[in-house]
């Protein structure tokens, strides 16, 4: 019988990101997907419907279940059917009790968070690291390898206190091959695009008129177009943009990355379709420092990194792995960075030795 590989999937971006490495597996393995899911109290509110802001909302279920159906690929509900032999989940703010005895690998989905007044708290008091959303990611060590976007992102990790030697550099799908973008059907060039965020809609601080503003302002008169996040309430949102730009175009659909290769100026709050504008050469512009962003935007390997990812997998599959840590290619860093170090502008970073995966 074949091994089998549980995808813990989530996102529309997890989904895709988890069916690109099973692709890699499913010849050799049987492999099932799940949407995100969650244990005792969080999924008592996430079947009260008070969740719907997040991946374990009911909207982000349906959407899931139906991309698999879609793909054709096997669903194996919450990871209840079968005892696996390796989960790879593209989040680890929630570990699952059923995986907790699992080996794991983890996969980063993207652009995590900044380390705001919650991050703290939840490091300072030992909260639940979902509290502080995705800058905590990483910090559960629930997991035996954790496959990073970028070196940048790696040293980052490393100092908010993830285990240097369960990083693996292998490049995350969706982000390590932007050119691709650029031969594509949409209709418009040579715009200012503003691709918002759905931090109203998650519960974070946001002033929208400060951003709308601030947008304008870069625009300068040039055409602007508004992609909107999938979570966003389109009615509210679209209102509130009509009103200081009446002449923008706005999308609440459509292949965001297509739109960023096509514009000339990209204008996010904390996106991260912002690397996909730094890999193109884009002028971008983020409520991050773009500096900071550069060196921590995904490699490009001409998108290799879901075969990387797979390749891991496989080793641990096939026990080729010592039990629950994986040293074999760490290489000490020349310096434990600290998010001071990463904003600085002029900060270079230097990887002698390292190995992709």
């Amino acid at each position: 019988m074949k091994k089998k590989v549980l995808f813990i999937a989530g996102s529309m971006n997890m989904n895709t990101m988890a069916h690109a490495v099973a692709r890699h597996l499913e010849a050799s393995f049987d492999c099932y997907f799940t949407p995100y899911y969650c244990d005792g109290l969080l999924r008592k509110l996430a079947q009260m419907g008070l969740t719907e802001f997040s991946i374990i909302g009911e909207k982000h279920r349906e959407r899931a279940l139906q991309y698999f159906e879609e793909q054709n690929v096997q669903i194996d509900l919450d990871g209840r059917q079968n005892d696996y032999d390796l989960v790879v989940t593209t989040s680890d703010l929630i570990v699952q009790k059923n995986i907790r005895n699992s080996r794991t690998v983890l996969i980063q989905e993207g652009m995590t968070d900044p380390e705001n007044l919650m991050y703290y708290l939840v490091r300072l008091l030992g909260l639940p690291r979902y509290l502080a959303s995705t800058s905590t990611t990483g910090l559960s060590d629930a997991y035996d390898a954790f496959c990073v976007a970028s070196y940048g992102y790696r040293d980052l990790f490393v100092a908010k206190g993830v285990r240097p030697e369960k990083i693996r550099v292998t490049g995350i799908p969706n982000f390590d091959d932007a050119k691709k973008y650029l031969k594509n059907n949409f209709p418009f060039r040579n715009y200012v695009l503003v691709a918002t965020s759905d931090s109203r809609e998650t519960l974070k601080i946001d002033s929208r008129k400060r951003f709308l503003r601030w947008a304008l302002n870069i625009a300068d008169g040039r055409p602007l177009i508004f992609k909107l996040h999938p979570n966003e309430k389109v009615e509210r949102s679209s209102e509130a943009i009509r009103k200081y730009a009446p002449d923008a175009i706005i999308f609440d659909s459509g292949n965001t990355n297509e739109m960023v290769a096509n514009c000339d100026v990209l204008i996010t709050q904390y996106s991260s379709v912002s690397y996909v504008g730094l890999a193109l050469g884009k002028e971008v512009h983020s409520y991050f420092d773009v500096d900071m962003l550069r060196k921590l935007t995904p490699i490009q390997n001409s998108g290799k990194s879901a075969q990387n990812i797979a390749t891991l997998c496989r080793e641990m599959i096939e026990g080729e792995m010592p039990d629950r840590l994986q040293r074999k290619n760490y290489v000490k860093p020349l310096a434990m960075m600290t998010r001071q170090n990463l904003n600085r502008k002029h900060q270079s970073f230097k990887y002698k030795q390292w190995k992709i995966f």
